[in-house]
């Protein structure tokens, strides 16, 4: 019943990879074209844009709610391609604990030079999300 009312892409979890990470920064770079092909548009005109706003049910540090589905085990800890529609064109990633808790980090450089894909990072995810 949750597959009428809901995409089917939600209930899949994608690992997060550099391809991920390509494909957002291509969106980024769509969407600030767009907006200044907007803003030249109505330039003097108070227009007002519509503005995504996070889903409530997938904020940081909550539990995942069960019409996502099940949480394959080899995903537990893992980054996963964030599903809320907020987050399409910014530079993050999700994992999830075992207790299906939601945390998100950033996939920009930490110190400007341990990567989100870093042994190292990833070490310290699995520390930081471990319950």
């Amino acid at each position: 019943m949750d597959s009428l009312f809901w995409p089917s892409e939600a209930n899949s979890f994608r690992r997060f990879t550099p391809e991920s990470l390509a494909a957002i920064e291509e969106r980024i770079a769509k969407k600030k074209k767009q907006q200044a092909k907007v803003s030249r548009e109505n330039k003097g005109q108070g227009v007002e844009e519509d503005k995504l706003t996070p889903q409530l049910d997938l904020k940081t540090c909550k539990k995942l709610p069960s019409l996502y589905g099940d949480l394959p085990v080899e995903l537990i800890g893992e980054p996963l391609e964030d599903f809320d529609p907020y987050y399409s064109d910014h530079k993050t990633f999700m994992v999830i604990n075992k207790r299906r808790i939601i945390f998100r980090f950033t996939a920009t450089p930490a110190l400007c030079i341990v990567g989100p894909f870093n042994p190292i990072r990833k070490a310290a995810i699995k520390i930081l999300i471990h319950s």
